[in-house]
């Protein structure tokens, strides 16, 4: 670790006084770690699918029952929404209490592990009695109270990063969980914000660069989500093979069963059958570069 870093944005007194918990030890420290039966650091590279929101019981009940078959590890889905604007309409809207229910419901029946966003204080426990992972979206990536408090449940917490932050910022968020007591903390790459993003709905740039350059530094999971980063269907496979090739800790993809209809961001879901072409993908290509496997 000595004498790596040129210090343009993660200086050695950073490493030492800054994020002591999140930053390795050693070259070869990796942390290692089982969520619901799912191993974090290991051979495995885990793999989170699902619709970008909870829009009703049978929509959920449908991804869970199908990703599980094809090979998820986990469900993923928002019945919080932290959307852009505050404005909502019959489809582009919530479900809230009831999208939680029908996710605990989903899991049970299909047993599949949960994932889905905090984005308030008073919701933490509710949402915990579901949720096997709680997950951090990148908006609220740094609001430390929100953190800590999900952080305190011991509950795995994943962080996504803001699309405006750097290494730096983003590790500083982690150590917010990991001060708590709370060793479970993923880290998720979901896009930055860039003059140039090659469509003009494309709102970010994914950043795989970051891949190598955290685990450089940092013990923690590296997980990637090209469906957000992207903005782009067409896009979404190439880019979940390149960040298999780049080392990523597991991906995180959005999932649905008519992706033109989906309530939102319908520009990006992929479809049952391009994921389970792309499982097998992702599986060759970290079988043959990372010596690792996508399906358990």
């Amino acid at each position: 670790m000595d004498n790596k870093f040129p210090g343009k944005d993660i200086s050695q007194e950073d490493i030492k006084t800054k994020f002591p918990l999140a930053a390795k030890k050693k070259d070869n420290h990796k942390s290692r770690f089982t969520v619901a039966g799912v191993e974090f650091g290991g051979d495995l590279i885990p793999v989170f699918a699902g619709p970008n929101m909870v829009e009703s019981k049978d929509l959920i009940f449908d991804v869970a029952k199908n990703i599980k078959t094809i090979g998820a590890h986990f469900m993923r889905g928002g019945a919080f929404k932290p959307l852009t604007f505050p404005y909502r309409n019959k489809k582009y809207t919530e479900t809230r209490e009831e999208g939680i229910k029908w996710l605990g419901l989903a899991k049970e029946k299909y047993n599949i592990p949960i994932i889905t966003e905090v984005m308030e204080e008073k919701y933490i426990d509710m949402i915990s009695e579901v949720a096997d992972i709680l997950q951090i979206g990148s908006r609220n990536m740094q609001n430390y109270p929100l953190i800590t408090a999900c952080a305190k449940t011991q509950k795995p917490i994943m962080i996504k990063r803001h699309y405006g932050s750097s290494l730096r910022d983003w590790l500083g968020s982690a150590e917010y969980a990991l001060i708590e007591g709370n060793e479970k903390v993923i880290l998720c790459e979901r896009g930055v914000s860039v003059p140039h993003t090659h469509r003009a709905t494309s709102r970010f740039l994914l950043d795989l660069q970051v891949v190598p350059a955290a685990q450089e530094i940092t013990h923690l999971p590296i997980v990637v989500d090209p469906s957000h980063a992207t903005f782009w269907r067409a896009w979404v496979k190439p880019m979940a093979l390149a960040s298999i090739a780049s080392g990523a800790d597991g991906i995180m993809l959005e999932v649905h069963p008519d992706p033109e209809n989906s309530a939102v961001d319908p520009l990006q879901p992929i479809n049952y059958d391009d994921f389970k072409s792309l499982m097998l993908q992702m599986d060759k290509i970290s079988n043959s570069i990372m010596g690792k496997k996508i399906f358990k």
